[in-house]
């Protein structure tokens, strides 16, 4: 078995940068994607936003590439979140790209 411990701060938005994460379905796309990142092996330390984008404190395995894990992350739950969330205002489509830094394990704690 492999160490690894390895932590990036990823940043992505909606398209167009829409209000699309409303406070009522904020917890179920933050639920959604922690499963999805558990279901890929990966470990989400934090996870937050604003109504246009998101952030996470993620741990990525090196059997994973980060590119493929953000369009895994991203792809399914825009598929998820238009067909099992109800009475979304319009469809919801994350925006092309991200924004990714790599941490620390001492800057997990600040």
């Amino acid at each position: 078995m492999a160490l690894w411990r390895l932590y990036y701060h990823i940043i992505w938005g909606t398209k167009k940068r829409e209000p699309l994460i409303s406070h009522e379905i904020e917890n179920e796309v933050y639920g959604y994607l922690i499963g999805k990142a558990d279901h890929l092996g990966c470990i989400i330390h934090a996870i937050g936003g604003i109504e246009d984008h998101i952030h996470l404190v993620i741990s990525i395995p090196p059997k994973l590439s980060i590119a493929e894990c953000v369009k895994s992350l991203k792809g399914s739950s825009a598929y998820y979140y238009n067909h099992s969330l109800p009475n979304l205002p319009q469809k919801f489509i994350w925006q092309e790209g991200y924004g990714i830094f790599s941490l620390g394990g001492h800057q997990l704690s600040t």
